[in-house]
């Protein structure tokens, strides 16, 4: 990312874990040991939380740090430094990055299309003395293999399948050649499990957004929930996957966005076990590769306009146009949006799973989408509410899925439908529809339990 020379007499090779938060399957810090390897150095692996994040909460700040105590353990036996920096306050310093880039020979890094990793990826390398080098290791197949944006699903598909085969295997980590020996940096901070709670309570950031009532964070707790999927949920996957009250989906997807598992590392294993038991992977893979890389390519070519309407299609900006001055009845607040405090019990409830769980099941989040557009006075003010209520609650936010997503609602890598009121010729989902096509009782009690007693019976215990 920049063309300055390794240092000379360097101490070690420097891995920026901006986003991929885990040692097994990781290209980037793989290619730090390589280098590491070749320069006769020990590899220093650096981790960030900061309290000035946008929307930086309680639920966010927490499930990032139970994920340190796995990362501090994995490196320790690898043999790699390992430096954690909570800076809790505007006070404390803020270039521990530059302090440890300037005693590195490289600095190696994930290469990210949104979020906080796109911005540093952006200014950082311009910056620094030694070479910048950015790794994609959020995909199965490089982002840097599709040349352009893609228009949809059955546009990359096939480009997908010629190159799956050199990709889709499994992925060994090297071995250091040389321990780090060193003491760690009077800046790191250590982390164990009984510190959370004091931890994010010293930080100043939004303290009224609760941890999640069913997700914690941490490469373990990856791993669990993959075994599980496996061993409970990939046979039933293809045909319950979009009921959300058979729990038949995998809930990787805060785990995904935070680089507590790999893609790829998901991907080989649900393959491989398929094969094993006589079940299906295509429904799944199509879901983890061909739609996730779908959206990691829109969010790499779209860059900044990932959080606008302007990225979407003409179809859909011609159509929004010419519906811009429909009513709407009724119009909701975002507040009232934010507090689940509308006449629609189903929505609520995708709502209330927002705010308990952290997380909305993919099938009922498109709904959830959609009527947020019939409820608010403008389309640029419902794209705006939703990204605002993912910032701020979703542990899967922030995310290229996540702005596909969103903008899925809005008509992205869609196809025009029969033109109606709002919409256009958006695709609508309908409250008739959702009931007659999932298990809503079910899903409602579900939702109320967890209100009632804070307690959710579907976490993995």
């Amino acid at each position: 990312m920049n063309d300055a020379p390794l240092r000379r007499n360097a101490q070690y090779v420097l891995y920026w874990s901006q986003m991929n938060r885990r040692t097994t399957a990781n290209h980037a810090l793989a290619h730090a040991i390589h280098l590491a390897n070749q320069l006769k150095l020990p590899v220093l692996f650096y981790e960030g939380l900061t309290y000035s994040y946008r929307q930086a909460n309680d639920r966010i700040h927490r499930f990032v740090l139970e994920g340190v105590p796995d990362t501090a353990a994995a490196l320790e036996t690898m043999g790699i430094g390992y430096v954690f920096y909570l800076r809790q306050t505007p006070q404390q310093p803020n270039d521990i990055l530059y302090r440890l880039a300037s005693k590195a020979a490289a600095l190696v890094t994930d290469d990210y299309p949104t979020f906080i990793a796109a911005a540093h990826n952006a200014r950082v390398p311009q910056k620094l003395d030694i070479p910048y080098l950015a790794v994609d290791s959020s995909c199965v197949i490089p982002m840097s293999k599709f040349e352009k944006r893609e228009y949809a699903a059955y546009t990359i598909r096939p480009k997908i399948q010629r190159l799956l085969p050199s990709y889709l295997k499994p992925f060994e980590m090297p071995r250091p050649h040389f321990r780090w020996k060193a003491p760690i940096p009077e800046f790191h901070v250590p982390v164990h499990a009984d510190q959370f709670a004091a931890l994010v309570a010293a930080c100043a950031i939004d303290h009224s957004v609760p941890a999640s009532t069913t997700f914690r964070g941490g490469a373990t707790e990856a791993r669990r929930r993959l075994r599980s999927f496996l061993t409970r949920n990939l046979k039933r996957y293809a045909k319950e996957r979009n009921q959300p009250a058979a729990h038949a989906t995998s809930n990787l997807s805060p785990y995904l966005h935070f680089g507590m598992i790999g893609a790829l590392e998901v991907a080989v294993e649900v393959q491989s076990w398929a094969a094993e038991h006589d079940l299906s992977s295509v429904e799944y893979l199509e879901e983890m590769i061909v739609r996730r890389e779908l959206a990691f390519n829109f969010a790499r070519y779209a860059g900044e306009q990932v959080e606008s309407l302007s990225c979407l299609p003409d179809w859909v900006r011609h159509t929004l146009a010419a519906h811009a001055g429909d009513e709407r009845d009724p119009q909701y607040t975002r507040a009232q949006l934010e507090a689940a405090a509308t006449y629609d019990d189903i929505w609520n409830a995708t709502q209330k799973e927002l705010l308990l769980r952290g997380k909305i099941h993919g099938y009922y989040r498109m709904y959830w989408g959609k009527k947020i557009i019939e409820w608010s006075p403008t389309y640029q003010e419902a794209l705006d509410t939703m990204i605002f209520l993912h910032d701020r609650y979703a542990l899967d936010g922030r995310d290229p899925n996540t702005y596909t997503g969103i903008l899925w609602c809005f008509g992205l890598h869609d196809r025009p439908w029969v033109e109606r009121p709002i919409f256009g010729m958006l695709r609508y989902m309908s409250y008739d529809g959702i009931k007659r096509k999932t298990d809503v009782a079910s899903y409602l009690r579900e939702i109320a339990y967890i209100e009632q007693t804070g307690k959710d019976p579907f976490a993995l215990e």
